[in-house]
């Protein structure tokens, strides 16, 4: 072997171009072999810090480029194609005539081959330096609302409203829809199944939703709609926010705003949304318990909710409480507990949480307090309203769980449990909890037991008012 590395150089140099090139896969078979070795251990490298990088804008909830997950998936195959060659290749080292002489054909095979995977290798490891750190982008996340179902029940006496509404929305000459009825009816349900059904049907690019309440924050409203649309408002000054957001609704060609919950008249124009003659592509859907308010809104097209009939409560209020209300002891007070609730869902629903798995006892119990006529007299919510939460409240186990349920009413809709775990300890509701770590365990603990009542709980912000919350939560 080592008389022929004393001659190939002379020989070599007799050779056309090609012929040298073809050679040379011969004669550096070992070397190519080697380099292509060092090129796998260094792709390898590229590929898991390419892949950090993306497990950390992932948790960021960040979407991945294109073309860097085009990236990993070549180079995945290719080192995996190359570490299968290097392992066939070590140990198939064939020789011939007994070890005496290598074999000259599969060295020569075997030599192109690992300068070609090598190349391969190279050249995707110097794609990947071409990202520098543009290897994801922030994304508009989607409502939750919007990928569920959950929580709509298709009533028959509402598909109507339901197919009015629809066609409202995609009717040219129409820019607001107004849905209205009392406190717990139902509307913003309705109104959330509308916007479903719309964005599956491709009549809107997107939905934003803001819940306005019984004291409107216009720059709330604003920073809320312009979260959803990806656009950050660092302006002080109101004219200027309004500009901003203003202009980035125009660019939507097909969006729907939806404000929820509206007590008293809003300036549409100062909360700076584009409607009717200055963009065409913008619809405004509204729920009040006021028609009157929806009017001076300059919504004409008003559709009116009204109460669950008898067959659909008790469909409802059997749902929610479960099948043991079939029992023939439970049955008709069962009944008349659901007829007790004047066909408002948020009375049925709430009612029947409540009183899943309870005793006859406590059912008839149940039904004297909620004929029981309430003294006190919200302004928008029935009295049917008022018994049911109660009652549900009054289910509650423990002091310190009605505690922590009655924080939540007063505080805003979007409740931060850094928040709520900062007032808990201020107003000393956890009793005989010396550890910061255990009283945050604690309340993580009620937190979770009253992830039932989570809709009561949104409930009482959209049916009372703040000013009606602290009168319950005091009474």
């Amino acid at each position: 072997m080592d008389i022929l590395k004393s001659i190939v150089p002379g020989v070599v140099n007799c050779l056309s171009p090609h012929a040298q090139r073809e050679f040379s896969y011969w004669y550096n078979s070992a070397a190519n072999f080697e380099n292509l070795k060092a090129e796998l251990d260094r792709l390898k490298d590229e590929r898991e810090s390419i892949q950090r990088r993306v497990s950390e804008a992932e948790r960021k909830s960040e979407k991945i480029e294109e073309k860097v997950e085009k990236w990993l998936f070549s180079a995945n195959k290719s080192i995996e194609q190359a570490a299968k060659f290097i392992q066939d290749e070590e140990k198939a080292n064939e020789r011939c005539l007994m070890g005496l002489f290598p074999n000259w054909i599969i060295r020569y095979q075997h030599g192109k081959k690992a300068e070609t995977e090598k190349e391969a290798l190279f050249k995707l490891r110097e794609e990947a330096e071409r990202f520098d750190d543009r290897i994801s982008y922030r994304t508009i996340p989607e409502e939750i609302w919007l990928k569920s179902h959950k929580g709509y029940e298709a009533f028959e006496s509402r598909r109507s409203t339901l197919e009015a509404i629809k066609n409202a929305l995609i009717d040219v000459d129409v820019s607001i829809i107004g849905v209205y009825g009392m406190g717990g009816i139902g509307k913003t349900t309705l109104v959330k199944k509308v916007a479903r059904q719309a964005m599956e049907d491709k009549h809107f690019d997107m939905v934003v939703f803001s819940e306005v309440s019984q004291t409107p924050d216009i720059k709330q409203i604003q920073q809320e709609i312009a979260e959803k649309l990806g656009l950050e408002l660092r302006e002080e000054a109101e004219s200027r926010r309004a500009s901003r957001l203003y202009e980035r609704l125009e660019n939507e060609k097909k969006i729907l705003v939806i404000l929820d919950n509206i007590w008293k008249p809003l300036d549409l124009g100062t909360i700076a949304i584009p409607f009717g003659e200055d963009h065409k592509g913008c619809k405004l859907l509204l729920t009040a318990r006021d028609r009157s308010v929806l009017l001076k809104m300059g919504s004409k097209d008003n559709f009116l909710i009204n109460n669950l009939n008898e067959e659909e409560a008790w469909r409802l209020f059997k749902m929610m409480a479960g099948d043991d209300v079939e029992n023939r002891e439970l049955k008709s007070t069962a009944i008349d507990v659901a007829r007790a609730c004047g066909g408002l869902p948020i009375a049925l629903t709430t009612v029947a949480k409540a009183l899943r798995s309870k005793s006859l006892h406590e059912w008839k119990n149940s039904l004297r307090e909620l004929r029981t006529p309430s003294m006190v007299n919200f302004e928008g919510v029935s009295a049917e309203t008022y018994s049911s939460i109660e009652l549900s409240f009054n289910h509650l186990k423990g002091e310190q769980l009605k505690k922590i349920f009655l924080l939540c009413s007063l505080m805003d809709n979007r409740i931060l449990t850094s928040d709520l775990f900062k007032y808990s300890m201020g107003l000393g509701i956890f009793k005989g909890v010396n550890k910061m770590e255990d009283a945050r365990d604690k309340l993580f603990a009620l937190v979770h037991v009253t992830n039932n009542f989570n809709d009561k709980i949104e409930y009482n912000s959209s049916v009372f008012s703040q000013k009606n919350l602290s009168i319950f939560c005091v009474k």
